[in-house]
């Protein structure tokens, strides 16, 4: 949990951290919300806190309404802390106030004095910072426009490295290099050197920046250290990412937070509210050099696949792709879900308190034997058993919430109600962990893990690392599938249409990496800006006896007839999304109802209804089911008696078998059906004084 003060005093939001996977925890946590409200005076400095380059990733932010609000930090960016008070005295004493000086000297906001050699001053402040005399961490710039210097030393400040410049010379030689890769110097000894330094977004207005070596020129002050570093670090890890448009760049690294993979080693003893592992994740083919610099490799969230770029039978329109039988049966796509389910025993007042035990039949809302079946003489379930939807998991035993009269006279078994711990509607597996412990106030506490195996199956979501993503729209069998002179059967067809439109290129140069990398052994690095390039790749790809844009001749698996056209085939990285049908599929007839309205529930985990809207109910009459529609609209059908009379809601006393009006008194009355929400309406307009008549003829 994280919470953080916002400018102007507004408290931040309480976040939980999210570990859907190993990318994600990390990512999260160099998350940045900006505290500008979306109002008209805010665009312009949103503008500007949203395009700091190489401080905030040029590529990932949430679509929609918070587009520009939500940010994270470029690979290097870090935020500034605040200085300390001996730090500050440091900089106060070599701050002159000169009578005669023009230019005013400004220390976090404050004037601190002032001088006539602004540029002087600035860089004997400079070559202090450089030298370590003071925190590389401060920032000074000057501006003559304003006959102004600022020096910065407080905290929350975006600063980013780049390498120091002088007379057109980078500071970071070969020698450095040499040091760096035997261990002799790191990354605090460059900045102690000189050679690199932290700037903010103030100080880099007074700089000119060069790409790269290839650029510099006398009049540069500064270098980038690569620049792939714009970059944040989910878009890092888009294989190619510069020959992709720029929102599928955006949507790869949204989709690799939403994978499947190893979010941490020891999920085994851990008690996530919910979790999902992949069970055979593999190290990509094509990898970048953050994704083997974060472990990547040791925390992998995707799998290797061979795909296809060819439509099959109409069944991959859109975005749906075709799927191989076999790969599933080997293990392709699987993945186990995990559940927490908690309860504790808690004390109430006096020395009432809840039991952990298998319930007595004489207890309030006892289920059935079956019900408590799985449960040891502890109550608690045992591992490894299989539980479905409304099994007991732990039982217990609660005492009622109100003593009255009748209350107190009660035995202790029959004051008391059956509050068990089930399993979820709609869900089933096998009980994976018990753990037995104690809450912070003492009381017993009981978390079970509930793993089940997840299967890819139709609807079932996966992507690319380039925004490519698509659910299963069909699975066929091997036999079926279409085949290369040399065997090869793909796992995924996808559909040709989904290149062109989207401009993903970068997928087509990782399948040729990718296919260069399966036949030489060794991992291929596509970072963005300074990988490999196209050309050796596809010199790579002929020397193995391949053509060099990948597309090989296949053949059709049913009737075995070679296809005209040469299809691109090659391995690819390949993600499954948490987006799974098993966790969406929402069904039902008749269950639960609200109390107010009678109305169906709301809501998947509530066995809740499917709301037929307006539109919904048009297509149903366009298709000429009007029985459909009587049926859909009576979920709440209600049997009410009107009086003949005064059009009002009569009285039927059912234990003296008497009905009459509570207006008239006679007893005219007629049964009504209607909807129970009209008929709550009629009782709240009664409440406002209204005479609502019913007319019963």
């Amino acid at each position: 949990m994280a919470t953080g003060q916002w400018i102007g005093g507004r408290t931040g939001v309480c976040q939980r951290l999210e570990r859907t996977n190993y990318v994600r925890t990390i990512a999260h946590l160099r998350n940045i919300i900006s505290p500008l409200s979306a109002s008209q005076e805010h665009f312009e400095a949103r503008a500007l806190h949203a395009t700091h380059w190489g401080r905030l990733c040029a590529e990932e932010t949430p679509e929609g309404v918070n587009i520009g609000l939500r940010k994270y930090l470029a690979l290097l960016a870090v935020i500034s802390p605040t200085a300390s008070e001996k730090e500050k005295e440091i900089l106060t004493d070599g701050i002159k106030k000169e009578p005669e000086g023009l230019y005013t000297i400004f220390l976090d906001g404050k004037i601190a004095g002032t001088t006539s050699r602004p540029e002087e001053f600035v860089e004997k402040l400079k070559s202090r910072r450089r030298n370590g005399n003071i925190n590389y961490q401060i920032n000074v710039s000057f501006v003559p426009d304003y006959e102004e210097i600022h020096i910065n030393t407080d905290s929350g400040r975006l600063q980013r490295p780049l390498i120091i410049v002088e007379n057109g010379r980078s500071k970071f030689t070969d020698k450095h290099l040499e040091k760096m890769e035997k261990g002799e110097i790191d990354w605090s000894g460059l900045i102690k050197q000189g050679v690199i330094e932290y700037l903010d977004a103030q100080e880099e207005d007074s700089t000119l920046v060069a790409i790269d070596e290839k650029h510099l020129t006398k009049d540069h002050t500064h270098m980038e250290i690569n620049p792939g570093v714009i970059l944040g670090l989910s878009a890092s890890l888009v294989p190619f990412a510069a020959h992709n448009r720029g929102d599928r760049v955006n949507f790869g690294a949204k989709m690799s937070g939403q994978s499947l993979g190893l979010y941490a080693g020891n999920y085994l003893m851990r008690t996530e509210t919910k979790a999902d592992i992949l069970i055979y994740p593999q190290a990509p083919l094509v990898n970048t050099t953050v994704g083997e610099e974060i472990g990547l490799n040791d925390h992998p969230q995707g799998q290797n696949i061979v795909i296809a770029i060819m439509s099959y039978k109409g069944y991959n329109m859109e975005d749906g792709i075709v799927l191989n039988k076999a790969s599933i049966e080997r293990g392709f796509g699987r993945s186990f879900f995990f559940r927490c389910y908690s309860t504790e025993e808690k004390k109430y007042w006096g020395i009432d308190k809840d039991e952990i035990k298998i319930p007595d039949k004489s207890i309030a809302g006892y289920r059935t034997e079956e019900a408590y079946a799985n449960l040891g003489a502890d109550g608690i379930v045992n591992r490894e058993i299989s539980v479905t939807s409304g099994d007991v998991l732990v039982g217990k035993v609660s005492p009622l919430r109100f003593f009255g009269p009748v209350e107190s006279f009660m035995t202790e078994t029959e004051n008391r109600r059956e509050t068990s711990e089930t399993i979820r509607h709609g869900e089933d597996g096998v009980v994976d962990n018990v753990i037995l412990s104690e809450s912070s106030t003492g009381n017993k506490l009981v978390k079970i893990n509930v793993r089940s195996e997840r299967l890819p199956e139709l609807g079932d979501k996966f992507a690319s690392r380039h925004g490519q993503k698509g659910v299963i729209a069909l699975i066929v069998p091997d036999e079926d599938m279409p085949f290369t002179s040399k065997g090869i059967v793909p796992d995924i067809i996808l559909n040709p249409h989904a290149i062109p439109s989207r401009m993903t290129i970068g997928q087509l140069l990782e399948i040729i990496a990718a296919k260069v990398s399966s036949l030489s052994g060794v991992q291929v690095d596509a970072s963005a800006f300074s990988g490999v390039n196209e050309a050796d790749m596809r010199k790579g790809l002929r020397s193995f006896g391949f053509r060099d844009d990948g597309k090989e001749n296949m053949y059709d698996g049913i009737t075995g007839k070679k296809f005209e056209a040469q299809i691109m085939l090659g391995p690819c990285f390949y993600q499954k999304l948490h987006h799974m049908v098993a966790n969406k599929i929402q069904a039902r007839a008749r269950g639960p109802v609200t109390l107010l309205t009678k109305q169906p529930t709301a809501g998947r985990a509530k066995q809740g209804g499917l709301r037929l809207g307006e539109m919904e109910k048009d297509c149903i009459i366009a298709h000429g089911a009007a029985l459909l529609l009587k049926e859909r609209f009576s979920s709440d059908k209600y049997i009410v008696p009107i009086c003949d009379k005064c059009g009002l809601v009569a009285i039927d006393d059912k234990l003296k078998g008497k009905r009459y009006c509570p207006v008239c008194k006679k007893s005219n009355i007629n049964d009504i059906e209607m909807s129970y929400a009209f008929k709550l309406m009629v009782d709240e307009l009664k409440c406002l004084g209204i005479y609502a008549k019913i007319n019963a003829g």
